[in-house]
């Protein structure tokens, strides 16, 4: 059978990195056998509908490569694909009434103060109320009486109260629970909607998916699940419950957090490929333990059953290394389209030099950033040379001071203000000879050099690179004024 498998996400905002996730694994298990993937609206809860969430879903799925088979968009001929435009056909409905002909769902017209006065239980830390069963032994007739006068009614599963319930996951395993624990869910609300569990099994086996891939949270729904698959006499999907996403601190990630949705993420200057990357790490991991992947190579590599069971950890410190490994496989023109902006908002500022070469600036930084925010502060001392103590000079590796980087500057001055050749190479030649000359490392004189055209302890460049892009007047200008600096502070 042709691998079939959905992502069938609810508009209700951004898209969350543990609901990214998903689409991933979904997308790639099909991908990686030459099946299916599909795109479906889930969107039954209108009290948490989010205007604009559902074109959230299709920017963020086209940005990611997750590129669906079918969808809203896309009729594969198992549409509708938004769920409040199948409520329309009437198909959950037909669905619920034909298993209250089974005897496997019943119409309960119990009111509020009733359900109200039930006994709870606490589940999964949330307190609930457990169905008494009361309106499974009404007659037909008065089912049919209270159904003439339009009682409102909600239709609930009918679960067994005795023997066990077994279902199969591919992680984890058979897993088998009491019947005694499963509530009679219910199946249609009293507004006629279906509620989110009933939809997506009507839904799952219409659409004939083959694959269910969801967080580990849905574990104790599926007896439920499996139970209306059972009752339809259907053939269940198979189910890959996902490990949880938690923070640094093994939270579970907070859909509120800064960096909890894909939207978060790029605005803060990460690349898609990097994301998509570094979620697909998130409970998997391949053979050879590699960890950098395009997406064709996931789409190779991809094995379901390498996904661990143990909770994922959100590292950003990861996820910007990863980023950055990216940004040096980058072909240099897209990296300067995307470095561009960054380098005109940090460099041209007024009274900065003139006809700063800001393709050189860029090629200094693409193996040294991490996200493109980083540039700024990285390439900013170029327009302005920044406020810097003089302590700045003195190296215990370079093994120079303040009254050695004095001396340096003062003897290199006139050797740079009599060359011509203002490239990294003729600027180079000419300190080499002088290093040489003076018989010292070339650390002794290159960090007083790089530290005065810079005023930065740490450059994307060594001192004549930078020397080339400043140009011949401005870096005589910013040595001159490290050589008074340096006076002012050796006079103390």
């Amino acid at each position: 059978m042709k691998i079939r498998t959905r992502f069938a996400p609810s508009p209700t905002g951004k898209m969350h990195i543990g609901n990214l996730r998903s689409a991933l694994y979904e997308f790639l298990i099909a991908k990686h056998e030459g099946g299916d993937f599909m795109l479906r609206i889930e969107d039954t809860d209108q009290q948490r509908f989010v205007e604009g969430a559902t074109e959230i879903i299709y920017r963020t799925l086209d940005k990611a490569g997750l590129k669906h088979d079918e969808g809203p968009d896309k009729d594969g001929g198992f549409g509708p694909y938004v769920q409040s435009e199948r409520i329309k056909t009437g198909i959950y409905m037909k669905y619920a009434k034909e298993l209250i002909e089974k005897g496997e769902a019943y119409y309960c017209f119990c009111d509020k103060d009733r359900l109200a006065s039930l006994r709870t239980e606490v589940v999964e830390g949330k307190e609930i109320s457990v169905y008494d069963k009361h309106c499974l032994s009404l007659s037909k007739e008065e089912t049919e009486a209270n159904l003439a006068v339009g009682k409102p009614f909600v239709i609930r599963q009918n679960n067994p109260e005795e023997g066990t319930t077994t279902f199969h996951d591919e992680l984890y395993g058979d897993i088998t629970v009491e019947n005694a624990q499963l509530d009679d869910m219910i199946l249609i609300k009293s507004d006629g909607f279906p509620t989110y569990n009933f939809a997506n099994v009507v839904d799952d086996h219409t659409m004939e998916i083959t694959h269910v891939v969801r967080g580990n949270e849905y574990l104790s729904s599926s007896p439920k699940y499996v139970r209306l698959y059972e009752a339809f006499g259907w053939e269940p999907p198979k189910y890959v419950h996902l490990p949880l996403v938690t923070d640094e601190n093994h939270k579970k990630l907070a859909k509120r957090g800064g960096s909890s949705s894909f939207e978060d993420l790029l605005e803060q200057g990460f690349l898609t490929e990097a994301i998509v990357n570094f979620i697909a790490l998130l409970g998997w991991s391949p053979e050879d333990n590699r960890e950098i992947f395009t997406l064709e190579e996931l789409i190779r590599d991809f094995d379901y059953h390498r996904i661990s069971k143990s909770p994922a950890v959100f590292d950003v410190v990861k996820l910007r290394w990863m980023n950055g490994e990216h940004i040096k496989a980058m072909a240099f023109d897209r990296f300067y389209e995307m470095a561009e902006p960054y380098l005109k908002e940090a460099l041209l500022v007024e009274g900065g030099p003139p006809d700063l070469d800001l393709q050189k600036i860029a090629a200094m930084v693409k193996t040294r950033i991490e996200v493109f925010p980083d540039i700024p502060e990285m390439v900013d001392f170029f327009a302005k040379l920044p406020k810097y103590d003089a302590e700045m000079y003195t190296h215990k590796k370079m093994k120079t001071d303040r009254a050695s980087s004095l001396e340096v500057l003062q003897e290199v001055l006139p050797l740079l203000e009599a060359e011509e050749d203002y490239s990294n190479d003729g600027l180079y030649k000419t300190l080499m000879k002088y290093v040489e000359e003076k018989g010292c490392k070339n650390g002794y004189v290159m960090w007083p050099v790089r530290t005065a055209v810079s005023g930065k302890q740490m450059t994307p460049a060594g001192a004549t690179e930078i020397m080339e892009v400043l140009g011949k007047e401005e870096s005589l200008k910013r040595i001159r004024k490290g050589i008074e600096l340096l006076q002012n502070a050796c006079k103390e």
